[in-house]
């Protein structure tokens, strides 16, 4: 899936009122930011595939099963044969992949699941495709229209940058972890099922997401809750470790954009233009807080505690969004300035959430030292 890929003949989806859309992982963090966007753009059938796993949970898309075009299907995508079942049922015009393990600490801990989920899940998920084309092409004698499927992915595939350089979309794989190689594996599974099987595939893939509804184990979540219960606030190593970080918001509408309008055989890279290191995040939040939710103790900062680096961190990732620019017409609209503030003030006034989904035991367990495997 790179640039000097030949150009594959381009099949228009329907318009958005007459579209189905299977999202798969629908009720986790960036797919129920996915469902609200194609909500919100006037899809007429949603289909959530989600079989609700820890970072899975109802109460996420609650508002949205009011859509009279939205429904919960919850199928596992590690049981091939319930998935291509239900793609042969529901017949969709696009599927949105964004069922994934994705917390490098628990792929560290414990690496089956990752390579279960992301890879055979992705393999079954292409296989039910493959099955659904083949029965359109043989009940119809005129050209039928495939199903494209959208594999969304991440920039931790690439591997580790130094101080200088952005990855784009040609730059090689080098995956550190259990999750970005099972990552890598997934997006060369879809590549190789376009160019031998002609699937009409696109993949994306993507900077560090922050915002509502993130799951309580990943690094914003953990800061604002350790720093509200009065909690050492862990930051890795030193702090220095830099990421581009992506509103989800903005990362949804790129995504739809991607699935409905990008070219097939195609990958874009999709990044928030907002690098800053773990520490810089760390303080930014604990200023927000002095401001929002004054302590008696003093400032948020002093909970910051330095604690022992994850193996294989990798130091720095940065995103070249230009093709997601030039060829999309698609900018970041959220800086991560106020993104922080809107995604700090969510946090805030959704405990009830966080409660629900196992938030405070996530957000206070350390993992991925290796695990006793």
């Amino acid at each position: 899936m790179s640039s000097s890929s030949e150009p594959k003949t381009q099949q228009r989806l329907p318009a958005p009122q007459n579209c189905c859309v299977m999202v798969t992982g629908g009720a986790g963090f960036i797919g129920s930011a996915v469902i609200r966007r194609l909500i919100a753009d006037g899809y007429a059938s949603i289909i959530n595939v989600d079989i609700l796993t820890y970072a899975g949970n109802e109460s996420t898309v609650a508002e949205e099963s009011g859509y009279s075009g939205y429904r919960h299907e919850r199928v596992d995508i590690r049981h091939a044969g319930e998935i291509r079942e239900l793609v042969h049922h529901c017949r969709p015009d696009a599927v949105m992949h964004l069922a994934a393990e994705s917390h490098v600490d628990r792929s560290i801990d414990g690496p089956e699941e990752f390579i279960s989920t992301n890879i055979h899940g992705t393999y079954n998920l292409l296989e039910a495709v493959r099955a659904e084309d083949q029965r359109r092409a043989l009940q119809s004698d005129s050209q039928t229209q495939k199903v494209r499927i959208h594999h969304i992915s991440t920039d931790e595939v690439f591997g580790s940058l130094g101080a200088t350089g952005r990855f784009h979309e040609d730059s090689p794989y080098q995956p550190n972890s259990p999750y970005s190689a099972s990552k890598a594996a997934s997006d060369h599974l879809v590549r190789a099922w376009g160019e031998t099987f002609g699937l009409d595939v696109v993949m994306s893939n993507c900077s560090n997401n922050y915002g509502p509804y993130q799951y309580p184990e990943k690094l914003i979540p953990v800061v604002i809750h350790q720093a509200m219960a009065g909690n050492p606030i862990p930051v890795y190593g030193k702090g220095d470790n830099i990421r581009d970080w992506l509103y989800v918001d903005d990362h949804a509408k790129a995504l739809v954009l991607v699935m409905s309008q990008g070219e097939s055989g195609r990958t874009y890279n999709i990044g928030g233009d907002a690098e800053k290191t773990n520490l810089q995040v760390v303080e930014t939040i604990c200023r927000e807080l002095d401001m929002a939710v004054p302590r008696s103790e003093g400032s948020y900062l002093k909970l910051i505690s330095f604690v022992k680096d994850r193996p294989g961190h990798d130091f720095r990732y940065a995103i070249d969004a230009s093709r997601m620019k030039d060829e999309l017409g698609w900018y970041p609209e959220e800086r991560f300035e106020s993104g922080i503030q809107r995604t700090i003030e969510w946090y805030l006034n959704n405990q009830k959430w966080v409660e629900e989904v196992g938030g405070k035991q996530s957000a206070e367990k350390r993992l991925g030292l290796g695990g006793s495997r």
